[in-house]
């Protein structure tokens, strides 16, 4: 197997036999750190704390069934999430959970689908960090034309200056002294204020 680099996992089951199990499935080298709790309170106050990349979530759990929490995970997290659960109820949770992104087993599995499901969530848990790493861009620049048109309006009520001379100006700033225009405008809105 080749990843590109370790995937922090956390396991969530209240079964000592699954825990011991999946331990051996998580080569460090792929696969860490891995935390390993036996309740959903217990993953919900972990996920305040720590972002992961998996959740494993073994059905059912002490506290709830496990689904909530799958459904909460891929609600407010990125991570990719695997859900376990018993043949006799894998149509229904299957599909209520996919289409909101949760990837559902039916249980007892073999050693190579769970290792296969863990793979496909790396990579999708890869295209989604592609897409993060954009949407960071995105709302950087859009960031920056903001406190650049502030700027341009704080030049033209102070300086009575045109739109396009407010706009030139700060080009010709940012371009003479080497630095960014949102450099430029964040001098010129902490001048004027």
């Amino acid at each position: 197997m080749e990843l590109g680099h370790a995937y922090s996992v956390l396991v969530v089951s209240a079964s000592a036999k699954f825990n011991e199990s999946v331990r051996s499935l998580l080569p460090e080298r792929f696969y860490w750190p891995v935390t390993v709790l036996t309740d959903a309170a217990g993953a919900r106050r972990e996920l305040l704390e720590n972002n992961y990349d998996l959740v494993v979530i073994n059905t059912p759990l002490p506290d709830e069934f496990g689904t909530r929490l799958a459904q909460d995970i891929c609600q407010h997290s990125a991570a990719g999430v695997l859900l376990l659960v018993k043949a006799e109820h894998f149509p229904d949770i299957d599909g209520r959970l996919t289409p909101q992104g949760v990837l559902v087993l039916s249980k007892p599995m073999s050693t190579q689908l769970f290792t296969q499901s863990l793979r496909l969530l790396c990579g999708t848990r890869e295209r989604l960090r592609g897409l993060e790493k954009k949407n960071a861009t995105i709302e950087e620049k859009m960031e920056e034309i903001r406190l650049v048109n502030r700027a341009k309006w704080l030049l033209i009520g102070e300086l009575n200056m045109t739109e396009q001379e407010a706009h030139r100006y700060i080009e010709k700033q940012a371009m003479d002294r080497c630095v960014t225009k949102r450099a430029i405008a964040e001098q010129i809105l902490s001048t004027y204020k």
